[in-house]
């Protein structure tokens, strides 16, 4: 195996133990704060069973977009658009591409996410906003 190779190996295991290191780090400190928790929950309530407590698990919505996929959802969308589309048109399409029910509240929260995007493509060049079409903005790529 080549020197570089080698080397950019044992880099990698350098930061992976690295990262455990920290997970542990964290996971001890966690502890302690459950257990010093549990202690005073104890001198308030004596008969309190901890584990009656149950996890609190992190589930996202269905309208969670990891990071970049909404710009980019949104700037394809702007791209094969045959004219300038208003933000709850591009919202209503985001929906139906994701298989997303089409109730008030996720369209009102995609028309949220929608706007931040274009706000910001606008920022950045990318998108423009003809601002005489009425109650909603229409927005169109630059070309």
């Amino acid at each position: 195996m080549s020197d570089i190779a080698l080397e950019a190996l044992k880099r990698k295991r350098a930061e992976i133990t690295g990262e455990i290191a920290r997970c542990h780090a964290t996971l001890a400190k966690l502890s302690a704060d459950l257990e010093h928790l549990d202690g005073t929950l104890r001198l308030f309530a004596p008969d309190f069973v901890a584990e009656s407590v149950l996890p609190k698990v992190f589930t996202p919505p269905k309208s969670w977009s990891k990071r970049g996929e909404m710009s980019r959802a949104v700037l394809s969308i702007l791209r094969v658009a045959k004219g300038p589309q208003s933000t709850r048109e591009i919202a209503l399409q985001i929906v139906a591409q994701r298989g997303l029910e089409g109730d008030p509240g996720i369209v009102s929260i995609m028309t949220r996410r929608v706007g931040g995007v274009l706000r910001d493509k606008r920022d950045a060049g990318l998108v423009r906003s003809l601002e005489e079409t009425g109650l909603w903005l229409q927005w169109e790529i630059v070309r």
